[in-house]
């Protein structure tokens, strides 16, 4: 026994450290030796980190039916990791709400208050019911105050705010979910699964919101986090979410892969996680211009809320008017204002198509309506675009102009450059409209850019062809890899163009060498380059 405790104690220091791949070995030589509850816990901890989820659940379940014999209140925390997980990794919301219900029995025999809070955190997780959630997570935090238990004060602030926002209550939640993240990133937590539920609570609180913003600066704040531990986006509903928001703000390479992985994990998952990860993902490859790849992948999942907006968006861009206008229609009823907002644009659009101006604007003030009520600065920024278009067609070139203006300043508040090109092109529509075809061809070549830089290749060839009927030159010259890195690798890239090494880098920068590891091996792949030469001799020929 004394081996294994040694093997215990070691596994357990490589999980503090974030070496994941020593804690497995470790753990599995000592659960080898005695399938010991505290090395099947370990194990399951160190296969999740490393992506091997359903060897993770096994492990844990083991491991919660002997703690269950032996110690209750590892039992209830182990109870409590099952029932997250269930739902953020499978959309299990059953198994979650059973492993929840396990939590709270065991926690009520044991009469612990912090431990009966932390059980009561795994139920307003699962719950249905936002306002029982609020109120189960806000009674957490009470006890965990006083308790002074960081994590379990972060993860039910996190939890509390993710509710509220269910509620309709944005800013408040918002707010909450920030504190929390801020707290576990600053090492107020003992526990980097902290960081995993605040990150992941936030990110598809404001998937949902549309609020990507947020996210794209708190990634900022995760370098250090990754550095140590790696992505925090670990379940697939977060991975899904977080390709999702780097979909929309432009960096489609990075969405790409994190997409197809989430669809990865996804893989064993309900049909409501599988549906999430294949809808972001046919999103991206519809903006790729591969609409057969992009129908292909809703194929089962046509009933599913997240899928409608996005598939009747396919069948539109297909030339199947009458089939996205049906499906529009049928789906309406029971949509959430973000589901609904798209909706009514894709029926707007399908209006225009058919040369029904008129009920283009109807579907452009319903939206208006609908972003008043949200307060949601992506819904105002559908109804600006829309409204344009309508008043354009209606001959209305002033009016389009303005509308068409509004809706480019909140799209470039949004951070969404794609959509932004796209209402550049459509600003360039209205203005020659207007007369002024100089200003025109200038927003268009401005969309043009956009759209190669990221390859949007469908709306690249319609950008270019309407610059060359405006007669200007307009040459597809394909993505610009420069314009797909980010600007933290723009600026390692220039450095690196000195022939500095890593460390050198790192020192320059004030960041981390595997961050610079990092850095590089995504600017080679975007490139297109097999070495640092090969970037660096890229990077010249741009500056000639």
């Amino acid at each position: 026994m004394e081996g294994i405790d040694g093997l215990l104690a070691t596994g357990a220091k490589a999980l503090g450290e974030g070496d994941w791949s020593a804690a497995r070995a470790v753990f599995a030589e000592a659960v080898g030796i005695s399938a010991t509850a505290r090395g099947l816990a370990g194990l399951g901890d160190a296969q999740w980190w490393l992506g091997d989820v359903p060897a993770a659940f096994s492990c844990w379940e083991r491991a919660y039916a002997l703690y269950r014999q032996s110690d209750p209140a590892d039992a209830v925390f182990m109870a409590l990791g099952l029932s997250l997980s269930y739902d953020a990794n499978f959309g299990d919301r059953a198994a979650a709400q059973g492993w929840a219900a396990r939590a709270v029995r065991i926690a009520s025999e044991v009469a612990e208050p912090v431990l009966v809070a932390w059980a009561s955190l795994a139920r307003a997780s699962s719950v249905d019911d936002p306002e029982l959630a609020a109120s189960w997570s806000e009674a957490a935090y009470d006890v965990a105050a006083m308790a002074e238990d960081r994590d379990l004060e972060l993860c039910a602030l996190s939890i509390w705010g993710a509710a509220l926002i269910d509620l309709g209550q944005v800013l408040e939640g918002t707010a909450l979910l920030d504190e929390a993240l801020a707290g576990a990133l600053g090492g107020e937590g003992a526990r980097p699964d902290t960081v995993v539920l605040t990150s992941c609570l936030l990110m598809r609180s404001c998937v949902r919101g549309a609020d990507f913003v947020r996210v794209v600066q708190w990634m900022r704040s995760l370098d250090e986090f990754i550095d140590r531990y790696g992505c925090p986006y670990l379940h697939s509903t977060c991975r899904a979410a977080y390709g999702a928001v780097l979909v929309s703000t432009g960096d489609w390479p990075r969405a790409e892969h994190e997409l197809t992985a989430a669809a990865e994990l996804a893989r064993n998952s309900l049909p409501a996680v599988q549906a999430e990860a294949a809808a972001f993902l046919a999103e991206l490859r519809l903006g790729q211009g591969r609409l057969v790849e992009a129908r292909r992948l809703l194929v089962g999942f046509e009933d599913r809320p997240v899928v409608r907006p996005v598939l009747a968006a396919v069948h539109l861009a297909a030339g199947d008017v009458a089939m996205a206008e049906s499906l529009v229609r049928r789906q309406l009823v029971d949509a959430n204002p973000l589901e609904a907002a798209r909706l009514r644009e894709v029926l707007g659009e399908a209006c225009l198509v058919r040369g029904d101006a008129a009920g283009a604007a109807v579907e452009a003030e319903h939206l208006s309506a609908l972003g008043t009520t949200t307060d949601s600065g992506l819904i105002a920024a559908r109804a600006a675009r829309l409204c344009g278009r309508a008043v354009l067609a209606q001959g209305e070139a002033d009016a389009a102009v303005r509308r068409l203006s509004a809706a480019l300043t909140w799209f470039g508040l949004l951070e969404m450059p794609v959509e932004v090109a796209r209402t550049r092109m459509l600003l360039a529509e209205a203005l020659c409209a207007e007369g002024g075809s100089t200003p025109a061809v200038a927003e268009a070549r401005m969309a043009l850019t956009v759209f190669e830089d990221v390859g949007a290749s469908r709306d690249a060839d319609a950008a270019a062809a309407w610059l060359r009927s405006a007669g200007a030159s307009a040459a597809r010259s394909g993505p610009r890899g420069l314009g797909l890195l980010t600007k933290r690798e723009r600026d390692v890239l220039g450095v690196l163009a000195e022939g500095l090494p890593n460390p050198e880098i790192a020192a320059r920068l004030y960041i981390s060498r595997r961050t610079v590891e990092h850095h590089v091996a995504s600017i080679l792949s975007k490139l297109g380059v097999r070495n640092r030469t090969e970037a660096a001799a890229y990077l010249a020929r741009l500056e000639e």
